[in-house]
């Protein structure tokens, strides 16, 4: 009998040694879950009896191979679309057959047709938004994520925001000319007739860009008139003025100081209506000047790059400024993960033993939060292999010294006369 339990132990050993190689072999596979043999003792009741205080074993056996599916470290990456996933979940993968697969490997990319895919062409699944950048709040249809190359639609200027300013309390008024000079009435192009003139960057509703012109006329002191203009164009001069009053301390006396205007445009975009707000200009004895200012409009804007947020949303960033959500990355649960089956190039699918797959985003349920820009290195501990390695070879040493000693032991019955 030592022959078999030597023979067993051998089996293990090797059986042991082989996941120890494999883990070594995968220590730079991103996403790779190390694993450990889990060993158990033979016992046959067949020659002593279940019941017997004298039985011998038979040796050993593997009875299963766990993985460790504690997080690998994330590392930082140059690929805007690779993911870490620092907590529980899989990715969700449809494979080229149809079937859905599962996956820690976050290395992503764009094929031709715009799919976002693994490193084997297969594609990441998710929720996709609409047409204007919206992702549903709940629910939504799992399915194959899509980056569209689509342009960005401007948006027209509405708003108009002078955020901060100043007009000299100083200047002069009509009441009160420079000296030499007489007063004239308001005119965009005798610089004579107003104190001050700000320019501010609009967009009409096909994004063509146009310049905003306001101009601020002293009336008396403490009194002010605003006009607007658009391309200096005299024929889209504001017709009435807005008033704007200020107190002994340089604040308005009345909030907020809105002016609207309306310019006709000569292109096939819409009119522009706009709502300037002049509610933040103060009048204070220094130079007149606005030093801030801020309106709602953009021009068209082409795709310029990606960026995933700790939710799995991944937005694009356009060439006008805007951010627009595509689409969010799922990730999927399972009751036991040591029941998934592993089918290789990083992948694992549901089987009977790990329960179905619970659905759901990222930083909801039991699903851990995404990393955008980074990758989930394997967990293996190559120091702690390498030991292991050396305690298996031990142990493989051991066995076979056992079955030497068994030889040794039947020659000598074989010799005795």
């Amino acid at each position: 009998m030592g022959f078999s339990q030597g023979l067993s132990g051998l089996n293990t050993s090797s059986r042991a040694l082989d996941v120890i190689s494999n883990n070594i072999a995968n220590s730079s596979t991103v996403g790779y879950k190390s694993a450990h043999a889990i060993f158990a003792d033979i016992y046959a009741g067949a020659q002593t009896g279940i019941s017997s205080g004298i039985q011998v074993g038979y040796g050993s056996k593997i009875t299963a191979v766990y993985q460790s599916f504690i997080d690998g470290t994330p590392t930082t990456t140059s690929n805007p679309l690779d993911m870490a996933i620092i907590g529980d979940g899989f990715y969700v993968i449809q494979r080229f057959d149809g079937s859905t697969a599962y996956s820690r490997n976050g290395q992503f990319d764009i094929n031709k047709d715009g799919f976002i895919i693994t490193p084997l062409g297969e594609r990441v699944m998710g929720i996709r938004a609409d047409a204007n950048g919206n992702i549903p709040p709940s629910g939504g249809i799992v399915e194959p994520l899509f980056v569209s190359q689509e342009d960005a639609a401007p948006k027209a200027t509405t708003e108009v925001d002078i955020r901060s300013g100043n007009l000299n309390a100083d200047a002069y008024h009509p009441g009160s000319p420079p000296p030499n000079q007489t007063t004239t009435p308001f005119s965009p192009t005798d610089m004579n007739s107003y104190e001050l003139m700000h320019t501010v960057p609009v967009y009409d509703s096909l994004g063509g860009p146009h310049s905003l012109e306001i101009y601020f006329v002293k009336t008396a002191p403490g009194t002010w008139e605003a006009y607007a203009q658009l391309d200096g164009d005299a024929t889209t001069l504001s017709v009435t003025p807005t008033a704007l009053a200020f107190d002994q301390y340089g604040m308005p006396t009345t909030t907020p100081v809105t002016m609207a205007y309306t310019a006709p445009l000569t292109n096939s975009a819409a009119n522009l209506n706009i709502a300037i707000d002049l509610t933040n200009l103060n009048q204070f004895g220094a130079k007149s000047a606005v030093t801030d200012h801020g309106q709602d409009g953009y021009t068209v804007g082409r795709i310029a790059g990606l960026v995933v947020s700790q939710d799995g949303i991944i937005q694009g960033r356009y060439t006008n400024g805007q951010v627009k959500d595509l689409g969010q990355v799922v990730l999927a649960t399972f009751r036991s993960n040591q029941g998934l089956a592993s089918v290789g190039d990083n992948l694992w699918i549901e089987s009977p033993d790990s329960g179905p797959p619970i659905v759901g985003r990222p930083r909801s349920g039991l699903n851990g939060l995404i990393s955008g820009g980074q990758v989930e290195e394997s967990n293996v501990d190559l120091t702690q292999e390498l030991v292991n390695m050396i305690i298996q070879q031990r142990n493989y040493q051991a066995n076979a010294q056992t079955i030497r000693t068994q030889d040794q032991i039947m020659q000598t019955l074989v010799n005795l006369r």
